[in-house]
């Protein structure tokens, strides 16, 4: 029985319609009247909508007249603002610390946690001079820094209502978030606690979010290392996790033919989904500025168009968010801006050309592409083939609660993995301050992989432009989650066939891996000659000669094409190209 100030369900939906969990998580809400209440719902599956319901209704029972909305970026902050518009709250995104107040026609703010967490007396002033109810949006981020948590809590403390929000795993680290509830587990570990959860599995299944198919792509992969030394790999291969991450590291570099690869991969993908979704759209998730704006150029040249580049420092970033959303240009590159939160609906393809593999980011960058508008859309995903992303990408359903007191090394086995690939990427310095020589990505070539989703995997591995790749970016556009499943294990079963049916090749003769050491020397020596004479880098001799020749990297090549390379180095030193 609900309490007679808050009307009933059928009530709830007079502004807009409610989907299911929205009016289940409303009635609990209502019937329990807590002050503090944590709401964890996947991303795409409306949780604005949830808190301004219960935002507008506390607001006409009398029991809030005040409300600060808590975001964890600026652009979130408009986006809060318009949404509550439509339900009739008018919420200032513009209020500054300075400002002291907001103006009478306003209900409330719209702040980022860094705004609080650098002025928190004055934010529980203004807490504390109404029926405040504080919204906590993504509220994992109030555990971003010790000084953040404490400055939500002195901030928000004396809050009427507090409403906690999360579409993404917590992460696990020693540090309690404001507000939220910890119990303890079997094994001493305190774990939040949340009063409503809708995992993406449920969402999946109401036809509230869109099925999620991930291409990964693999390929060959050569580098230098700050040591000097040359190193040739598998991406995805089963190496080291310092191997993994350098090799990882080449793939996305700008400079390779792997980006280039998978990028018109995902651009054909993309034009197989305007078929029936014409006015959908792409997304590259970089590492860095100078990463995307590379992306940039290289989608600019395969398509015709130029991309919006979103940025961080670029002071036009959320209104180019904006412009993205409302028209149907083909794609977007940004570094962060878009990993959390912002709601662009029309994303349907995303290429994941970052470093990054934290479960967090992991879960806040796929949430760009399941917001489902109309039922049968699919979201298609390229990735790299390295086991993080693999076991995330396999792992899309799995929930995790923000767990306390144990040691940041057993918290999350992507941890590791992490610090391995910011060390990769970490330039070293010499103790007389020189810097050393750094990594160098030499090359890098793309080959598709296979197919996740659901947690099984489709195709066989093959070369870009195979009828294994073009079974698959050639999906249709619109396809439930059945469906998806249906046609992929069509796919698979028609590949076996083929696979079946094929002429076996004449088995090969066993090479001989001492004529091949001896040619590898043999190569090296002569490289280093020219190296010597030209003062060309040995990499950039060894690329050259690849492309004359043919063939893969010294590493994988066969007598023949060796000694195809020895030649026509040879052939250099008399004058002969």
């Amino acid at each position: 029985m609900l309490p007679p100030a808050y009307p009933d369900r059928a009530a709830w939906g007079t502004a807009q319609k409610l989907r299911a969990w929205q009016s289940e998580a409303l009635h609990k809400y209502f019937t329990e009247a807590p002050q503090d209440f944590l709401a964890v719902a996947t991303p795409g599956a409306g949780k604005t909508t949830f808190a301004l319901t219960a935002a507008r209704t506390l607001l006409d029972g009398g029991q809030i007249n005040r409300i600060t909305i808590v975001t964890p970026t600026d652009h979130l902050k408009r986006q809060w603002a318009d949404a509550a518009a439509r339900v009739g709250i008018a919420i200032d995104p513009n209020f500054k610390n300075a400002d002291g107040r907001h103006g009478r026609d306003f209900t409330g703010v719209a702040v980022t946690y860094a705004q609080v967490a650098s002025k928190p007396a004055l934010h529980r002033a203004k807490t504390e001079a109404g029926k405040t109810l504080v919204i906590l949006d993504e509220v994992h981020h109030a555990g971003d820094a010790l000084s953040w948590g404490d400055g939500i809590r002195e901030a928000f403390e004396p809050a009427q209502r507090r409403l906690a929000l999360t579409g993404t795993p917590f992460r696990s680290d020693t540090s309690p978030i404001p507000f939220v509830e910890y119990a303890e587990d079997r094994d001493g570990i305190r774990r939040s606690r949340s009063d409503y959860s809708y995992g993406y599995g449920e969402a999946l299944k109401d036809h509230v979010v869109r099925p999620v198919i991930f291409m990964a792509y693999s390929g060959q992969m050569r580098w230098r290392t700050s040591a000097g030394e040359e190193v040739a790999a598998t991406l995805g291969a089963a190496v080291t996790k310092d191997i993994t991450a350098q090799a990882w590291r080449t793939a996305l570099n700008p400079g390779g033919e792997w980006i280039p690869a998978v990028l018109a991969a995902a651009d054909k993908r993309l034009s197989e989904v305007r078929r029936t979704v014409p006015d959908a759209g792409a997304l590259v998730i970089a590492t860095d500025h100078e990463d995307a704006r590379a992306y940039a150029g290289q989608l600019k040249k395969l398509t015709g168009e130029s991309p919006t580049v979103i940025l961080s420092d670029d002071s036009r970033a959320s209104s180019k968010i904006e412009e993205f959303s409302a028209n149907t240009s083909r794609w977007m590159v940004a570094v962060r801006m878009v990993s959390e939160g912002v709601d662009v609906p029309r994303l349907a393809v995303g290429v994941y050309a970052t470093s990054t593999s934290t479960p967090l980011f992991f879960a806040q960058a796929v949430g760009r592409f399941v917001r489902a508008r109309k039922r049968g859309e699919t979201a298609s995903i390229f990735l790299p083939s390295v086991p993080q992303l693999m076991g995330l990408a396999n792992e899309l359903e799995l929930e995790r609660d923000h767990a306390l007191d144990r040691p940041e090394q057993e918290a999350d086995g992507f941890q590791t993995e992490d610090a391995e690939m910011l060390e990769a990427n970490r330039e070293e310095k010499a103790s007389d301050g020189q810097q050393k020589s750094a990594f160098e990505a030499l090359e890098s070539q793309a080959s598709f992989d296979r197919v996740l989703f659901d947690g099984g995997e489709f195709g066989h591995a093959g070369e870009i432009g195979s009828e294994e790749e073009q079974d698959f970016l050639g999906i249709p556009g619109l396809l439930d989650a059945d469906q998806v499943a249906t046609l992929l294990r069509q796919r698979q079963a028609e590949q076996v066939s083929r696979r079946r049916t094929k002429p076996q090749p004449q088995a090969a003769a066993i090479p001989d891996h001492r004529q091949l050491m001896d040619l590898r020397n043999e190569l090296a020596k002569n490289v280093s000659a020219w190296s010597a004479r030209t003062g060309t880098p040995h990499g950039v001799v060894h690329t050259e000669l690849r492309k004359l020749c043919g063939g893969p990297a010294v590493a994988q090549a066969n007598e023949a094409q060796l000694e195809e390379r020895i030649r026509r180095l040879q052939g250099w030193f008399i004058g002969r190209k």
